[in-house]
């Protein structure tokens, strides 16, 4: 089988390839290069430093590798799509459109379509069900990225492999420590793909700049303070707004007039809401009800985390309706709600919070 793996240098896709020179496959490597670059004023080194664990990686295996750039690709569609979302006060995912978009697409059309199959290091599995493969959730709840799949296409899912899915984090690093890797103590990377350790709030100071606006308390109406922007603010925030006597929490956003509402700890009307509307939305195999014209059980996330919620899922008109089992917070429009099976095994796909 002629197998690409997508290589980070993490320790993840590390043992991932590991894993496969195990069952006798001999990949080859690809590093994708997306991160920001020094002419457009930022300084990041993680990708040197990730192409040269990756580059070892390929000498310790054997294998070829190849470096791809898709530094245009990603800003025309991913960070594109991010700064839009953001100035219209959504709260945007570019991590999820990153694995749609370029992994498994600009990719797949310009180098991964000579391969059989594409393997990457998240942690997810595929499941063969009813002659179609379908997303499964990983062995590790905690470590679990299939809500960062939950956009791809099913001639996407039909060509991926997840090796370390079916392993525990504390085996990935057990297996990383006995191999001799570099990347065996390495932490993990956090935040959003693109930046590296570029600071998300000095990145959307740049690309959209700074305009003074008013922090109002939202049941009196008072002032409080002065905020930079509203993009720089997302719903159930708490942290960053200058305000004591707190805790204070981000819990409205007025965009026409660049004005932030908060609310000095609980607050039912905006922190919680039984009721997630649902647009656009993607199933990666295919609906599995066909009509949704009766209440279907399902789980849900709206975030990344290890926890499942159940609910309900209707349809009225042109949206999925998740009707929650308990109160959710901070559900922030723009941001992705992924749907389960009640059995927390198949990721469906997800939609866009309304």
């Amino acid at each position: 089988m002629n197998i690409a793996a997508l290589v980070s240098g993490g320790v993840d896709s590390s043992v991932m390839l590991h894993l496969l020179k195990e069952q006798g496959f001999e990949p080859t490597i690809f590093y994708i290069r997306i991160g920001m670059k020094e002419e457009e004023g930022f300084m990041d080194c993680s990708s040197e430093e990730d192409i040269e664990l990756t580059t070892w990686l390929a000498r310790h295996f054997g294998l070829r590798m190849e470096i791809v750039p898709l530094h245009k690709e990603y800003w025309d569609n991913v960070i594109a799509y991010t700064l839009d979302a953001v100035k219209k006060g959504l709260t945007p995912n570019p991590d999820v459109m990153c694995n749609r978009l370029i992994k498994f697409g600009e990719f797949e059309n310009q180098w991964g379509k000579d391969f059989d199959k594409i393997s990457t290091g998240h942690y997810a599995t595929t499941i063969e069900k009813d002659g179609l493969t379908w997303l499964g959730t990983a062995k590790d709840p905690v470590k679990d990225q299939t809500d960062f799949l939950a956009q791809i296409t099913y001639k996407q899912i039909s060509k991926l492999m997840f090796p370390v899915g079916k392993l525990l984090k504390p085996e990935v690093r057990t297996i990383a420590h006995k191999v001799g890797m570099p990347s065996a103590h390495r932490r993990d990377s956090q935040g959003i793909c693109f930046l590296g350790k570029v600071n998300y709030v000095d990145f959307l100071r740049k690309y959209i700049g700074e305009k003074e606006g008013k922090i109002i308390e939202l049941e009196t109406g008072k002032t409080l303070g002065k905020h930079k922007g509203f993009w720089f603010h997302t719903i159930g925030q708490r942290k960053g707004l200058g305000l004591g006597q707190g805790p204070w929490f981000v819990v409205k956003k007025d965009t026409s007039e660049n004005i932030i509402y908060v609310s000095n700890g609980y607050d039912p009307l905006t922190q919680y809401g039984e009721e997630i509307r649902l647009a656009d939305f993607n199933f990666i195999t295919k609906n599995p009800w066909g009509e949704i014209n009766t209440p279907k059980r399902v789980t849900f996330k709206i975030r990344h985390t290890p926890d499942f919620t159940a609910g309900t899922l209707i349809r009225e008109e042109n949206h999925l309706v998740i009707k929650s089992n308990v109160p959710v917070s901070g559900i922030a429009a723009g941001q992705f709600g992924v749907l389960y099976d009640e059995n927390k095994q198949i990721c469906f796909g997800s939609g866009v919070i309304d």
